[in-house]
């Protein structure tokens, strides 16, 4: 079995291009993991990891995250090989992302929920053409 699941903060914000053999849209970005733990008086250490987004999610992935932005990924890791022009053999591990979400805190969400509105307007991803709403005051069953 081979799952991998994420949760960082993108070091850039997603790079975007297009394969040429079929035009299909691929997005790359690279998270920033904290490690769990530290010894004592030493910082705490990261892994950065490389993810890659194809079609429909890579479009997501594009459009809506940002340099800082916590995120979490669910995929699968893949390593690959190519020759350069100079014939140098490069190796390179990933993990392409099967799914993506938004992992800001409460607070963070909220700072990054206005610079969206005033950058997208007043439609939230995952909201989009939702009525449904609760607020503190309602009786909920759970």
């Amino acid at each position: 079995m081979n799952k991998v699941i994420l949760m960082g903060r993108l070091t850039r914000d997603p790079e975007t291009r297009y394969t040429q053999t079929n035009n299909t849209l691929v997005s790359s970005f690279s998270l920033a993991i904290n490690r769990r733990f530290a010894k004592p008086g030493e910082e705490r250490q990261a892994d950065f990891i490389n993810i890659v987004a194809w079609s429909k999610l890579g479009e997501f992935c594009s459009k809506y995250f940002k340099k800082g932005q916590q995120v979490g990924v669910i995929g699968r890791i893949q390593t690959r090989t190519w020759d350069d022009d100079q014939g140098a053999k490069h190796y390179v591990t990933e993990v392409v992302a099967e799914e993506a979400y938004f992992a800001d805190s409460k607070r963070e969400a909220e700072v990054n929920a206005n610079t969206f509105e005033n950058t997208f307007g007043n439609t939230m991803p995952g909201n989009m053409g939702s009525d449904f709403e609760v607020s503190s005051n309602d009786d909920l069953p759970f």
